[in-house]
């Protein structure tokens, strides 16, 4: 190759890096100040279904149930359905101590969450469907402003907020706390020009008329809501309605997690390839390939635009202050991780480490990906 395609792949690379994190948000933004989709949100309260899918979650699960019955909505219009993926330590038992208020408990031979929100459907008597993580603790009218939605014909699906709280105040948590702000604003822009690409399933509800059975390595959170909107239904953030979780504390769990989650969502991507050409509409289209695909892609820009900077280093000094740049930023990630394992940290680089904790991540799922692996079994968080 000559230098100007060196100098190509060097800057369309940094274009596509700053679309992906900076460009499309600004863009989103811009549709939300011409073309603002509101929602018919009034009180509303239907009969609600509370789904927690757990799997040895003894040390969450009695508080967190405790949590959802005290809620702030009508009793006799709320239940708690808890299904055990074959759990060996004291979950049953601790959900069995509840049943006496509207809690019930299944359980299936070990065969991951999809399969365990699969089974726990005909037994839910709501008309709407909530979903609970074993851990998600919720603010005390939650269930009220996720139902408030409802009240609107078009809106199926909707996700409350999720605040990572940092107690151990680790540079993992830091950076995790940081990105979920940033993922909040993006899907409260989102939610103004139509529907929202992506979910957390810690705070999600839905109409129980238009779920859909998903296979066993399909992931729920993503997988519902883009059959949701394949049904004309719109998909919608609402800011109020507050789920407090840990982050994770050390970097290896929280990798270990964005493998798992990038790789059931690039699997997802390729089971419904119909919304990447438009089957919901163009704009839809366009926000997953900008949310998910090339975000999930971002590591190939990041590595072409450091190879291709390396191979121009001599062309000019403005190539030699880029190629200075992104070895500080790669360095400082690696001194983070150092400083994290001394337990101390500097907050300036906790973005670089979790910003590349997230790009490597997302390689090591597509490598999985190309080589066909699948997941379907989930072990509780550790946060």
């Amino acid at each position: 190759m000559n230098v100007l395609i060196y100098k190509i792949l060097f800057f369309l690379s940094l274009f596509m890096i700053f679309y992906i994190y900076v460009g499309y948000p600004v863009c989103v933004w811009l549709l939300s100040r011409m073309v603002k989709k509101k929602i018919d949100k009034a009180l509303y309260e239907p009969y609600v279904s509370i789904l927690i899918a757990a799997y040895n979650e003894e040390e969450h699960i009695g508080q967190t149930i405790a949590n959802k019955l005290q809620q702030d909505y009508p009793e006799n219009k709320l239940e708690v359905i808890v299904i055990s993926d074959e759990s060996t330590d004291h979950t049953d038992e601790i959900v069995r101590s509840f049943q006496n208020k509207n809690v019930k408990l299944l359980r299936q031979t070990r065969a991951g969450k999809t399969s365990a929100l699969n089974m726990a459907i005909p037994y839910a008597n709501g008309e709407i469907l909530v979903f609970s993580d074993a851990n998600s603790i919720y603010a005390v009218d939650a269930l009220k402003h996720l139902a408030a939605n409802f009240h609107d014909p078009k809106v199926g699906y909707v996700t409350g907020k999720m605040i990572y709280a940092n107690p151990d105040d680790t540079t993992i948590g830091d950076g995790c706390s940081a990105y979920m702000k940033y993922e909040n604003t993006l899907r409260y822009l989102e939610t103004n020009i139509g529907s929202v690409v992506g979910v957390d399933g810690g705070i999600d509800a839905m109409r129980k008329n238009i779920h859909s059975t998903l296979n066993p390595d399909q992931l729920p959170d993503f997988v519902q809501p883009l059959k949701v909107i394949e049904q004309g239904y719109r998909v919608v953030y609402d800011s109020e309605a507050l789920l407090k979780e840990s982050s994770l504390s050390v970097s290896d769990d929280e990798y270990r997690m964005r493998v798992r989650v990038t790789l059931r969502a690039l699997n997802a991507l390729k089971d419904m390839p119909q919304l990447l050409w438009g089957s919901a509409g163009l704009l839809f289209a366009w926000q997953i390939w900008s949310h998910k695909v090339l975000r999930y892609l971002c590591f190939v820009f990041l590595m072409v635009a450091y190879v291709a900077n390396l191979l121009i280093w001599a062309e000019s000094i403005l190539y030699k202050i880029a190629f200075v740049l992104q070895t500080a930023c790669y360095i400082g990630a690696l001194i983070s991780v150092i400083l994290e394992r001394m337990d101390r940290k500097i907050y300036i680089l906790y973005f670089f480490h979790y910003f590349v904790i997230l790009n490597v991540a997302a390689g090591h799922a597509f490598l999985k990906f190309i080589m066909g692996e699948k997941q379907v079994m989930w072990t509780p968080r550790k946060g």
